[in-house]
């Protein structure tokens, strides 16, 4: 599925991002791609930190615990660019509940 095939099959504001910080690497390809703002790349959060599995906490430590937030998820459009952008495939949009 291409960029172009997001945007049309997602309502906007039906959606939202999520990342996973597990596979997050903080590369801000989202950050650099998203017309809306909605992503900034922070320091893992510690609370976010402890809930990482083995491997995704030996992954934040190789990253220095740099990742991405969405930290302003309610201007997220859904156009995909963002899902397409992350090359470690962390990023994708969910059905906001109402």
């Amino acid at each position: 599925m291409d960029k172009e095939d997001l945007g049309r099959r997602a309502e906007p504001r039906a959606f939202r991002p999520v990342v996973n910080l597990g596979k997050c690497e903080g590369k801000q390809g989202c950050v650099e791609v998203c017309p809306y703002g909605v992503f900034e790349i922070n320091k893992i959060k510690p609370e976010d930190y402890a809930a990482l599995g083995f491997f995704g906490r030996l992954k934040s430590k190789a990253h220095k615990g740099i990742v991405a937030y969405a930290v302003h998820a309610n201007l997220c459009q859904a156009c995909g660019l963002c899902v397409v952008a992350c090359p470690e495939k962390a990023i994708t949009l969910v059905r906001r509940e109402n």
